[in-house]
């Protein structure tokens, strides 16, 4: 059954009147120390009295004030904690019929040291309050034997992790996570959340980490990421733990990973591994995705397209839920070090090592419109089979020189050799069948890649409070080199015309990149500063690729398809702001000023590129803090976009004879207006959660994809410049529990707007996308012991085109998902998920559905249950 987009709001509505029921009474008092001053951010506590269970709980305002609305039952413990004073408790069993339960002022007293072996001892708050900071006792949140830390961010409210593990918190995407406060891995979130177990874990703080320079100068600069510390238990700080999986099934499946940590004081040392033939990812696959996606994308141009793609990398995607297409294997491990050599110096390093293997099969259908009434159709199969070896070395050297000079030095190195090859079969056809052009094509690729970057800023800061100067260097040197094969034969019916191809192609890539930033802050007083700065940086890169026909054994060089390029891309960028910051809100508004040189030249067709560009950046950024769960964030920036080297050669790739792509030297640099607002509202007493997020971006002399077809129905495709491009997001997420019933209930609509310019055979003509869409979730849990989650997701995508309304279409894409598990005496576990995948073209009447199955059962043994015994069926419907 199909729940349309319409239904979302009645669904909205039956849980927020389901949630209504039982509400009974409030309860408020205010809390004060021994001087009757009173104390905000103070942790409020609402237990059950026969079992400590946790029923609500919310934290003090500025004004000592707290309030637990939509109270029901009793009797109850109500505990007030705070950072070194001592808890308090009071025992609260209403009458019937009572509105509100008002307890007056709560005195808290000093905490002395027999109290606070007392509070060690006792029941730990499930969330506590640090300020900017939500801190989860990970003991308070059951997972099951043998989860990883990922298991256990599902569990905690206001945190949502999707099924590519990519994490959500408070609505903002996760962009790294530490451990005790340290690195783990660089900046590959997936690395901790999914090979660290849950059992290690203390507490989670989440956080918004600020920049390293508000970090030093305490002067916020509105640059925040979100971040998640895991804080290790005693016993593991100084300690080693770790844990070993290994599986075997049929059709040759395998499946293994492992961990061993031995942390200390001053030392941390994480060793990793993994292997599957399963699809099972424990780490970010960003590296081989760019490489197998990029060689098809580059020279298209542009950050965003509108365009139907043969590799599914634009256009309408099909959404797996995050996983990747086709059978993929993967081995992995890696190291990582952290050393504390004193309270002044403290390194990171970390070495990561990947072999991933994906074989992808493919159908294509596609239909193409030429003019409002011109259209051909392309089927096409093709067999892709990709490997990519990669090692990624990074290292941080953190030194505190003395309490007014300080230096970080970053490093980062990497190594990749990727191989591709595809098979592929094409035939292009009238609307009446009759066939124009067909192609065989078989393509080789080898690309051996490498990288360093390094980045060294040094930071000092003056007698005078807020005034600071900071010198920021980095540099980055890259070279590529790629082998190539082609051997294609291609039939044009339309101009009786056949011409097969045998090419090698050679490829040499280098560049190197040098920049530095020195910025200036001076206090104006009242928490008012002036920054100054200015940005230099060079960009230079050079190409020489050489491509060869083979004919009867001979290679002969083809100087259309080869190339010698080089550039040198130059920018200055003087620029000054000006900051407010008070301890409700900050501002900041400023501009840049930049001017980039261009020079570049084709040495082989004599042609040179010399190009100056001038443009003003400003910049605004506005944040209040209604409190430490309610953030307003408005941010109004301007960016210019070079078109890459890649998009300036205007050299032919015949990779695909009849998809021809090719470069464009007059391309001119994007100027784009980006804002965004963000709204967050995370109730703790509650835990109601509301976050809106919407952006638009506008951009002029925007770079997109020209196509040319010729009388033989070869499309080539050239990056060019037009007038505008116009995209507007806006994502919205609710959630909030159910409590009778232990139950959880998210809701998230989404809308996309984009309005372009295609490009077809040098007519423009304009193009609008836009996307209605919207998902419910579902969790019940009971404890440890069973666990339901339903969820739904429903989007529409409408294109319309100004040439021809009749060429319009409509795409209803929906997703619907269950998992579970059940736990019983605690030695044995059944989990099942299932996804139901739904496509519907309402133009063309296509309609397929893809439903996935997974089921396992486990049986726990051991101290503790640390082994485990699981026999799984993945894809039980094959």
């Amino acid at each position: 059954m199909r729940l349309p987009v319409r239904s979302l709001p009645l669904l909205c509505l039956l849980f927020l009147t389901t949630s209504a029921f039982g509400q009974k009474f409030s309860i408020r008092g205010k809390v004060v120390d021994t001087l009757s001053n009173p104390i905000s951010s103070a942790t409020v506590l609402l237990l059950q009295r026969s079992d400590s269970a946790l029923v609500n709980f919310t934290v003090t305002n500025a004004r000592g004030e707290f309030e637990l609305k939509n109270v029901s039952g009793g009797p109850f413990r109500l505990r007030i904690t705070f950072v070194g004073l001592a808890p308090v408790e009071e025992s609260i069993q209403p009458a019937q019929g009572t509105l509100s339960v008002d307890l007056g002022t709560l005195t808290m007293q000093p905490m002395t040291r027999e109290l606070e072996a007392l509070v060690v001892e006792g029941e730990k708050a499930p969330v506590t309050v640090k300020r900017d900071t939500i801190e989860f006792n990970a003991g308070s949140f059951k997972t099951r034997a043998n989860a990883t830390v990922e298991d256990l961010l599902k569990k905690m409210p206001g945190i949502q992790v999707e099924s590519d593990g990519t994490i959500r918190a408070q609505g903002e995407q996760v962009q790294r996570v530490m451990v005790d406060g340290k690195e783990f891995f660089g900046r590959d979130p997936k690395l901790a959340t999914r090979n660290l177990p849950a059992d290690a874990v203390n507490k989670v703080q989440v956080f918004d980490k600020k920049s390293d320079q508000a970090q030093f100068t305490g002067i916020d600069d509105g640059q925040k990421e979100k971040a998640i510390n895991l804080e290790l238990k005693e016993e593991k700080r100084n300690g080693m733990f770790g844990s070993v999986m290994a599986g075997a099934g049929t059709n040759d499946r395998l499946e293994s990973r492992g961990n061993l940590n031995r942390f200390s004081k001053n030392r941390q040392l994480s060793v990793l591994g993994m292997g599957n033939n399963t699809n099972q990812q424990g780490f970010s696959v960003d590296d081989y995705m760019n490489f197998t996606g990029g060689s098809t994308q580059m020279m298209r141009g542009g950050a965003v397209r509108l365009e139907f793609s043969d590799d599914n990398t634009g256009g309408v995607p099909l959404n797996f839920g995050g996983r990747q297409n086709g059978i993929m294997t993967n081995i992995a491990g890696g190291v990582n070090m952290n050393e504390t050599f004193s309270r002044k110096t403290q390194v990171n390093g970390s070495y990561f090592y990947s072999h991933l293997d994906q074989s992808v099969n493919r159908k294509l259908n596609r239909l193409n419109y030429l003019a409002a009434d011109s259209t051909y159709t392309q089927d096409q199969q093709s067999a892709q089979r990709g490997t990519s070896d990669s090692h990624r070395l990074n290292f941080t050297l953190d030194h505190k020189i003395d309490t007014a000079n300080s230096v970080k030095v970053t490093a980062n190195a990497g190594k990749s050799l990727n191989t591709n090859k595809v098979i592929s079969q094409t035939t292009t056809t009238t609307d009446e069948g009759v066939v124009l052009n067909t192609s065989d094509r078989n393509t080789y690729t080898s690309a051996d890649g490498r990288n360093a970057t390094a980045n060294a800023i040094y930071r000092h800061r003056f007698e005078k409070k807020g005034r600071s100067f900071s010198l920021n260097a980095n540099t980055t040197l890259s070279t590529t080199t790629t082998d190539g094969q082609l051997l294609s034969s291609n039939n044009f019916l339309v101009t009786q015309e056949k011409r097969d191809v045998q090419q090698t192609n050679h490829q040499q890539s280098d560049g190197s990149l040098y920049g530095v930033t020195a910025t200036y802050i001076e206090p104006l007083g009242n928490r008012k500063y002036l920054e100054a700065s200015y940005s230099h940086r060079t960009d230079r890169n050079a190409v020489v690729r050489d491509v060869f026909n083979e004919q009867s054994g001979q290679l002969t060089r083809d100087t259309l398809l080869s190339n010698l390029y080089h550039s040198n891309y130059t920018y200055m960028r003087p620029g000054l702001m000006f900051r407010l910051n008070r301890k409700k809100f900050s501002f900041t508004a400023g501009a840049n000023w930049q001017r980039t040189f261009l020079k570049g030249r084709l040495d082989l067709r004599q042609i040179d590129i010399n190009r100056t560009f001038e443009n003003v950046l400003p910049v605004v950024r506005f944040n209040y803090d209604f409190s430490n769960f309610k953030h307003l964030r408005i941010d109004y920036e301007t960016s210019m976009q070079e078109p890459g080297i890649q998009q300036l050669q205007p050299v032919v790739d015949n990779s695909d004879p009849i998809n021809i792509v090719k470069g464009n030297p007059g391309l001119k640099p994007s100027y784009t207006h980006r804002l965004q607002v963000n709204n967050t509202l995370f109730n703790p007493g509650s835990f109601i959660s509301f976050f809106t997020f919407l952006s638009a971006t506008y951009a002029t002399n925007f770079i997109t994809s020209s196509q040319s077809i010729d009388d033989r129905l070869v499309r080539t495709t050239q990056p060019v410049n037009v007038k505008d491009n116009l995209q507007l997001n806006a994502d919205m997420s609710f959630g909030f529990p159910i409590r009778p019933i232990k139950s959880r209930v998210s809701v998230g609509p989404t809308v996309r707007y984009t309005k372009g310019i295609n490009v077809v055979n040098n007519q423009e003509s304009g193009i609008v996308q836009q996307t209605l869409g919207g998902s419910v979730r579902y969790d019940f849990t009971i404890e440890d012991i069973f666990f339901l989650g339903l969820s739904s997701s429903l989007s529409e995508q409408q294109t319309a085109y100004a040439f021809n309304a009749q060429r319009n279409q409509s795409i209803l894409t929906g997703n619907y998902g269950a998992e579970g598990n059940l736990t019983v005496s605690k030695k044995y576990q059944l989990n099942a998920d299932f996804n139901y995948y739904d496509y519907r073209s309402r133009t063309t009447g296509f309609s397929q559905a893809i439903p996935i199955l997974n089921v396992s059962v486990s049986r726990f043994i051991l101290k503790n249950n640390a082994g485990e015994i699981k026999l799984s069926v993945m894809n039980a419907l094959d």
